[in-house]
């Protein structure tokens, strides 16, 4: 399985998509970035790293990282996440497939 490379194009899809699920859960960049644990609550910070979990695991590893945010989310929690979740919520399942449906929008053969 060939994996596509990191492109301008899919780094601009995915700050619309973070910029659009932040908007619809009433988060800000800041949690998320504290969330993950991040130096930086800027945007280059948060990108680089979730290019690096792309480089090792592709946009599912990316998707997973954010559901596991957004479980910690809605469970109250704060700081680090968990390595492994269980997607057991109407809510996660749904996140998840609205990051799948815009994720093959992107044209990764650019």
């Amino acid at each position: 399985m060939s994996k596509e490379r990191w492109s301008k194009d899919m780094e601009e899809d995915l700050i619309l998509l973070i910029k659009d699920w932040l908007k619809q859960t009433g988060r800000t960049q800041s949690e998320l970035c504290k969330t993950l644990n991040l130096p930086s609550a800027r945007m280059p910070t948060l990108i680089e790293s979730l290019k690096k979990d792309y480089n090792s695991g592709g946009i599912p590893k990316i998707a997973n990282r954010l559901c596991e945010v957004e479980e910690l989310w809605t469970n109250g929690g704060e700081g680090k996440t968990k390595k492994n979740i269980e997607l057991n919520s109407s809510g996660q399942l749904d996140l998840l497939d609205e990051i799948c449906e815009d994720l093959s929008k992107i044209n990764f053969k650019k």
